[in-house]
């Protein structure tokens, strides 16, 4: 079983790639328009968190908990 790590510092792409379920949590959080934000490759879960005025412990916590299903 591969463990996969969520942090502020993880990218909005590096989560697409490794947890392809993860777009309920992208949508309930930035109502998916990462998929089509050119900047997802560069823009982490703090950036994001901090632009759309979400708690980023909440987030990490939301995408660790899909990581370790």
């Amino acid at each position: 079983m591969n463990t996969i790590t969520i942090n502020k510092d993880t990218t909005i792409g590096e989560i697409i790639e490794k947890i392809p379920e993860a777009s309920s949590v992208i949508k309930k959080f930035f109502h998916g328009g990462c998929y089509a934000c050119p900047s997802m490759r560069l823009e982490t879960l703090e950036m994001a968190a901090e632009m759309h005025g979400y708690d980023i412990d909440e987030i990490v916590s939301e995408f660790q908990k899909l990581a370790n299903q």
